[in-house]
């Protein structure tokens, strides 16, 4: 990703047109589609300012989570919410916790004992019983849960379905993203639980360094999505 040069002295939060926005000495900041960066909780809006202000001589974006995800919430989630949305029922039809091991040992224990609460939780706090397997093969879900997993969804607004977008996504599963985003699990928890069976493996066969940058950048990601969930609740957003 290309840097620029920093243009700007002094980032701060303040009010603008449409709720509390990012000025660059004094100018209010626009998303990469041009539309105004203006939410409604002033927390969210002070980070991104820190962010802002945090920067070098040179932008770095990618050091820039809690903006980009207000950007992305902007410019592409909010006008594309409906396929977001049958994005995640998708992950929800085929969720990562539902495919268990087929081979008794200490994984299918581990399985047992760390994913079964969630199903429980999916069952009993969501009315979304969620059907699970051993092995690989497709296992299609209850429509009436699946049914129950969107409205379990489309109850988030704009800035908190993208935070949940980005979770599920780095977790492989819906379940453990909306568990994140109701409180039922911290980011660690989040991401350990999603990199179940990639730890097992590591553990039995030792670390791989490409694999673990890869579980590195999943954990950033989790990292990110729930301090965004968490700036944009503290402004009251659903």
């Amino acid at each position: 990703m290309q840097k620029m040069k920093r243009f700007y002295k002094a980032a701060t939060a303040g009010l603008t047109d449409g709720g509390y926005g990012v000025l660059l000495d004094g100018r209010p900041i626009k998303t990469p589609a041009k539309a105004a960066l203006a939410v409604a909780s002033q927390a969210l809006a002070e980070a991104i300012a820190e962010e802002w202000q945090g920067q070098g001589d040179e932008i770095d974006t990618a050091r820039m989570s809690i903006n980009n995800l207000t950007c992305t919430a902007i410019d592409i989630v909010g006008p594309q919410r409906q396929r977001i949305v049958d994005d995640l029922i998708d992950y929800g039809g085929h969720d990562l916790i539902c495919y268990w091991s087929d081979e008794t040992g200490d994984l299918l224990n581990r399985q047992q004992q760390l994913w079964q609460p969630l199903l429980d939780w999916s069952a009993q706090s969501l009315a979304a019983p969620l059907s699970k397997t051993c092995g690989v093969i497709s296992q299609d879900q209850p429509p009436a849960s699946l049914a129950a997993l969107r409205d379990a969804v489309e109850v988030h607004d704009t800035l908190a379905l993208t935070g949940l977008t980005t979770a599920a996504q780095a977790a492989g599963s819906l379940i453990i993203g909306l568990a994140l985003s109701h409180g039922r699990l911290d980011a660690e928890e989040a991401h350990r639980l999603s990199q179940l069976d990639e730890l097992y493996q590591a553990e039995r066969w030792g670390e791989d360094a490409e694999a673990a940058a890869r579980r590195e950048h999943l954990r950033q990601e989790m990292l990110s999505a729930a301090r965004f969930l968490e700036l944009v609740r503290q402004g009251g957003a659903a």
